[in-house]
């Protein structure tokens, strides 16, 4: 745009130029006439150039600025001042990955003397509100002795219910356990040559009622239980077993009112036996419970009904005092009852138990003990007490005079006495190490009999847990008990349903050596889903008898696979 100025504006200069120099140019006057003729044609037009445009960016400056119109509402609102602290609020922490529940397994083994395993446990989860569940277990032995052949079988499914005011339970129980009657006597060998087989069931079912706990001290508490079972062997003996048993306490204070009753009826078939066994108890009581000390006393009244009847009331008295707390603790126990005794009973004690057998109930009449408890710092825990006991109809396993290999059961006739000593020890050097150990010292004062049969009077028991590292674990447990008498009858008793009273003239008595049982174990995991295992039993090897004639298994091994989800 500047050079076109420049341009125009020279060729203004130099027209200016020549004009002005034409003027200064003079002529030599001429005087001659004009003669010309001009003929105007058109006015004169004079032509310009078309305007030049001019490109000029716009002035942004040059802006007007827009006001919104806007509306106001006013809110009529008290002024509130409040100098109070406020409460902080915690930071929410990221919630944690959730630990996966494993509760569930299944385990089999097998080993030396045909050992067969098999465990399995199942649970619905961790809901602790509602818990449904089951279990099975079987294991078998065969010994070396003709027919030491040994089988039982468990299986039991469970559930249990939390409501807002009370907890509901049950439960259905089967067992089975298979034995023979391989007794053998190593003067008369061939008295057993082709032994015959047991098989003891039992189906149980059993439900459960309870209060909640709560903090409220005049709360109400109660409970209700019922049980019942349907016992059998493979002869002819069959138990039927029914019981209702509950409690109510009120918390009055410091003080507890309750009452504690059950109704126990049972009724034993055989062959040439059947009894009617039924009690009641009611057991009124109260209880003093006080910053370091809680007494409680009362009585418990039964009643025998059914074949024999009886009425009878024993004192119920328990105290506990704190001398140091978490350290120290003294207990006392004054009761007296009546224990019924049953086939089921026996026979989980010893299962090679006779036909037609007797069952009566046996009175403990009153029953003293006392003791120290507590604990000697962290993993250290002790119990120790004394205890006096009488008996009356105390039931003891004999042999049989005709089949010898088989058990009755006697009672004997009159006033039994036990004194004993028990002290039980916990010791808990770390997390990986763990020892607990228990020992009984009783003395048997018997009253027709010449002893206890079969009552011990020395029995240790103690474990041992060693864990090495997260995979490998070790476990040990020994059983220790001393010498303890039988009786074998060389003639045959007037009616041994009927037996009262001993006759020494006729009875032969004999020793049944002590023994040392040693087990170990050993654990290895190889995941959280699946480990190892192994036990040896017997290590020792020692061939002694609980009963007389059933010496049992010798050294024996076996191991197998646990899988958990």
């Amino acid at each position: 745009m500047k050079s076109i100025k420049y341009i125009y504006s020279l060729l203004f200069f130099l027209t200016a130029g020549l004009m002005t120099a034409q003027a200064q140019d003079k002529k030599p006057e001429e005087k001659a006439a004009v003669n010309e003729e001009i003929e105007v044609v058109r006015p004169y037009k004079p032509i310009l150039a078309e305007a030049v445009k001019l490109r000029r960016s716009p002035n942004l400056d040059d802006v007007k600025t827009y006001k919104a119109k806007l509306n106001y509402s006013l809110t009529d609102r008290k002024l509130e001042l409040n100098s109070d602290i406020k409460k902080l609020q915690a930071q929410q922490l990221v919630d944690e990955k959730q630990t996966e529940l494993i509760n569930n397994y299944v385990k089999g083994a097998f080993g030396s003397q045909a050992t067969l395993l098999g465990e399995a446990y199942f649970n619905t989860g961790k809901d602790e509100g509602l818990q449904i569940g089951g279990y099975f277990k079987h294991f078998s032995q065969e010994g070396k002795l003709n027919k030491q052949n040994s089988s039982s079988q468990q299986l039991s499914v469970f559930g249990r219910s939390i409501l807002d005011e009370n907890t509901v339970s049950g439960r259905v129980n089967f067992e089975r356990n298979g034995v023979h009657f391989y007794g053998i006597d190593n003067d008369r060998p061939a008295l057993n040559p082709n032994p015959e087989k047991q098989a003891l069931t039992m189906f149980e079912a059993e439900g459960e009622l309870v209060k909640n706990f709560t903090e409220d001290e005049d709360a109400l508490s109660y409970a209700l239980k019922a049980d019942g079972y349907v016992w059998s062997d493979k002869f002819s003996a069959k138990e039927n077993y029914f019981t209702v048993n509950g409690y109510l306490n009120k918390r009055i204070s410091s003080l507890n009112l309750g009452l504690a009753a059950a109704a126990e009826f049972g009724n034993t078939k055989d062959v040439l036996t059947s009894v009617g066994n039924n009690l009641l108890r009611l057991n009124p009581y109260i209880r003093l419970q006080v910053k370091g000390a809680k007494i409680t006393a009362g009585v418990n009244f039964v009643q025998e009904f059914g074949a024999y009847s009886s009425s009878r009331i024993f004192p119920a008295v328990t105290a506990d005092f704190t001398l140091i707390p978490d350290y120290l603790q003294i207990f006392g126990e004054v009761k007296g009852d009546v224990n019924r005794n049953s086939l089921k009973g026996f026979t989980d004690e010893n299962p090679w138990l006779n036909s037609n057998i007797l069952v009566k109930n046996t009175v403990e009449k009153l029953s003293f003990s006392a003791g120290i408890k507590g604990t000697g710092g962290p993993g250290f825990g002790y119990k120790a007490r004394v205890y006096v006991k009488q008996f009356d109809d105390m039931p003891l396993f004999v042999n049989n005079y005709t089949d010898f290999n088989k058990f009755d059961v006697i009672y004997d006739f009159g006033k039994t006495k036990l004194t004993g000593l028990e002290g039980e020890i916990s010791v808990q050097v770390s997390d990986a190490l763990k020892w607990t150990g228990k020992l009984n010292i009783d003395d048997w004062k018997p009253a027709q009999e010449t002893y206890s049969w079969f009552k011990p009077g020395l029995k240790v028991s103690s474990n041992f847990v060693y864990t090495y590292n997260k995979k490998l674990s070790f476990n040990a447990g020994v059983v220790i008990q001393d010498d303890v008498k039988a009786k074998i009858n060389i003639s045959a008793p007037v009616n041994p349903l009927q037996y009262v009273v001993p006759n020494p003239a006729i009875e032969s008595i004999v020793t049944v050596k002590g023994y040392v049982d040693l087990g170990l174990g050993a654990e290895y995991r190889i995941n959280n889903k699946f480990s190892v295992f192994a036990k040896a039993n017997n290590i020792l090897n020692s061939n002694y008898s609980k009963y007389l004639f059933y010496q049992v298994n010798g050294f024996n091994i076996f191991g197998g696979l646990t899988y958990s989800f």
